[in-house]
């Protein structure tokens, strides 16, 4: 029997943290023998079969490796031809200099370079003359966020904010599902599924009506699980795609903080929330050395938090531009990470915020979900941050700061909210109600969902997911 997940996340937190000289399995890893790599594991996982923990960690490290393969999966025959029409003259010592750059992400996979699916479009980016190159060619590409932040943000001014209650509350109506491969698992067999379901309690989603489900076996976690999820199960049929589906409204609103440093009083240091809030959580809240150096580099001689997060959101804007992200599950430590490709996704940087945030002392923690704005939605992942005297605060590093010489409509995202939020999560690697038998496809974030039968975890290339939302007030 399969023992909670958390338990292997754990086992990852002590790989990633220990001396990879002299163990031999971490070496073949770390030198791309990812075949010899599976061949020992494979062996360590028979002869493990009367330690199910051992086992199980093992199971995970081939997993990974399965996991990695997959993302990595273009050659570099595949990469030129993706480059062809921006460069018709591309030639390999081109693309060596991208590499050794890191503006190309590549991986050596048994003795082969392999590229990061993603790759060519984190390229153009990151890299300035190739963004300039491609935007004179394709033309500017149209960002829905930029879009909504020039339209809408300016309005909640000029309208009027009403200090730090809720605005612009909203109603949508969502219908999400999961369709699984046909004959993903044999016939009649149980397929068990989470699928995401907003949390309550919350000033900025204070209402959700279910209104109906397809598939059996229902269970909906209380809104005070961290990652709230709602449980489906249905029987495979041959030659049949299986549909899980959830449809629901959710009452949603904007906030604005504009917390001034003067109004926060001193963190009461000696209290459960302080002390949950400003800890480690590894393997992606982390406080190294290289994190905590970089953070007091920013913040410097500042002591007050409200300014300290302030430096911290303006380094990010002006330092981490997005890109694509690896999937979670293969990356060992997703702070170091940023900091050594100098990018990354809304939770990679969130992850970065929180890590230094907290080895400060500031008590702050994730928030995801998805954003759900008219003009584009997507997977989505910010923090909050607790002020002693004012309370939690939402803070998106991601959607940063926004071109405006109105400051308050600036720094909107660092300290308010929209109000097109489906807040899913308010934690990393929370258990779900029930709890999950095997290892899941992503082991820290919750959003897009989890899937498995008696024979294992269905991973993301097993199945897909839609999410289809209904604006029934008026934007």
């Amino acid at each position: 029997m399969f023992r909670p997940f958390l338990n292997v996340l754990l086992f990852i937190a002590l790989a990633a943290c220990r001396q990879k000289s002299g163990y031999d399995l971490n070496e073949l890893i770390q030198k791309g023998e990812f075949g010899q790599a599976e061949f020992v594991l494979s062996q360590k996982i028979g002869e493990s079969r009367n330690d199910s923990l051992l086992q199980e960690k093992y199971i995970v490290e081939l997993e990974t490796l399965r996991r990695i393969r997959k993302e990595f999966r273009y050659k570099r025959a595949d990469v030129k031809k993706q480059f062809e029409k921006y460069y018709p003259d591309l030639k390999d010592e081109d693309l060596d200099k991208w590499e050794n750059s890191g503006e190309l992400e590549m991986k050596v996979i048994d003795g082969e370079k392999r590229y990061f699916s993603r790759a060519v479009g984190n390229f153009f980016r990151i890299n300035p003359e190739a963004k300039k190159l491609k935007a004179s060619i394709d033309g500017e590409s149209y960002s829905g966020v930029e879009a909504f932040q020039q339209q809408v943000i300016p309005t909640y001014f000029e309208e009027g904010i009403a200090g730090r209650e809720p605005f612009s509350q909203q109603s949508l109506k969502i219908t999400y599902s999961v369709k699984v491969d046909v004959n993903a698992v044999p016939a009649g067999e149980t397929l068990r599924c989470w699928l995401p379901y907003p949390k309550m309690g919350i000033a900025r989603s204070s209402k959700v009506e279910l209104l109906q489900i397809d598939g059996d076996a229902m269970n909906i976690a209380p809104t005070t699980v961290d990652q709230r999820s709602v449980y489906l199960e249905k029987k495979a049929v041959k030659d049949e795609t299986t549909v899980f589906q959830v449809a629901y409204t959710v009452q949603t609103a904007a906030q604005w903080f504009d917390v001034k440093p003067e109004e926060t009083k001193p963190y009461d240091v000696e209290s459960t929330l302080y002390k949950k809030y400003t800890s480690e959580q590894l393997p992606h809240i982390v406080f190294n050395d290289d994190i905590k150096a970089l953070a007091q580099q920013i913040v410097g001689a500042e002591t007050n938090p409200v300014s300290q997060v302030k430096l911290l959101y303006y380094w990010l804007n002006d330092n981490i531009p997005w890109a694509g992200a690896l999937e979670y599950s293969v990356m060992e430590c997703i702070p170091e990470y940023v900091l050594e490709h100098h990018r990354g996704d809304c939770g990679m940087q969130t992850f970065l915020f929180l890590s230094m945030a907290r080895s400060l002392g500031i008590p702050c923690k994730w928030q995801s979900g998805w954003y759900l704005l008219p003009q584009e939605k997507n997977l989505h992942d910010w923090a909050e941050v607790y002020y002693e005297g004012i309370g939690w605060v939402p803070v998106d590093p991601s959607f940063k700061l926004i071109d405006s010489d109105d400051i308050r409509v600036r720094e909107f995202y660092l300290n308010g909210m929209d109000p097109y939020r489906l807040i899913i999560n308010d934690d990393v690697a929370a258990e779900f109600m029930p709890k999950k038998k095997y290892y899941r496809s992503e082991p820290y974030d919750f959003q897009r969902g989890e899937l498995e039968w008696k024979g294992g975890n269905l991973y993301f290339d097993a199945w897909s997911y839609h999410l289809d939302v209904e604006y029934l007030t008026d934007h």
